[in-house]
């Protein structure tokens, strides 16, 4: 990495800290582009470099999320029974979520809080839906389309992330489960039928 790339990625880094935290702190509508522009230093035209609105910095969050289950998935191993990958899977960003709880915990309130920034969520969900069906399919030798397998149990397991995800957000800091057990916990319930194929 050149020390250009090196640099817009640790402005494109700062950028999207910085955001996400005033996003938490003062609400997702009360948060200016220049407000995030000036927090970190540069100008707003720096700021549209890196992101087309405001929306964009949760977006690209998200996006990390979906390509993090998708990478998980591929890599698992190949004779492991389907709700065990898919277990691991959509462990990788609820892991992530967990560690970094002061950091994370007040963007997934905001994402779940914030209608237009649902709506987003709800749009990666389906994106990630298509591309972990896509990645169970070849794992386990089926035509996608052909096979209703694949994008049924696709869903189940993002039903169980979205349910965690939902559930952490509303009792951690109240001695809520980690979301991790709370995903352990919801495949127990759900390994049967998705490793019924």
């Amino acid at each position: 990495m050149t020390l250009a790339q090196r640099k817009r990625e640790l402005v494109a880094t700062e950028l999207t800290e910085t955001a996400l935290q005033l996003f938490a702190h003062r609400g997702f509508e009360a948060v200016t582009v220049d407000e995030i522009a000036t927090a970190v230093g540069v100008s707003k035209r720096t700021f549209f470099r890196y992101f087309a609105s405001k929306d964009d910095v949760v977006v690209q969050f998200l996006a990390g999320m979906g390509a993090d289950m998708r990478a998980e998935l591929a890599a698992r191993p190949a004779g492991e029974p389907p709700s065990a990958a898919l277990l691991h899977a959509v462990s990788v960003p609820l892991a992530a979520c967990g560690d970094h709880a002061e950091r994370t915990l007040p963007v997934v309130r905001l994402i779940l809080r914030t209608p237009a920034l649902l709506a987003r969520f709800l749009e990666h969900e389906a994106g990630w839906r298509e591309e972990l069906a896509g990645e169970l399919a070849v794992r386990l030798g089926l035509d996608p389309a052909d096979s209703l397998y694949p994008r049924l149990a696709a869903g189940v397991a993002l039903t169980a992330f979205d349910t965690v995800l939902r559930r952490w957000s509303e009792e951690a800091g109240a001695g809520g489960a980690d979301p991790l057990v709370l995903i352990v916990r919801a495949f127990a319930q759900l390994a049967p039928a998705l490793d019924a194929v």
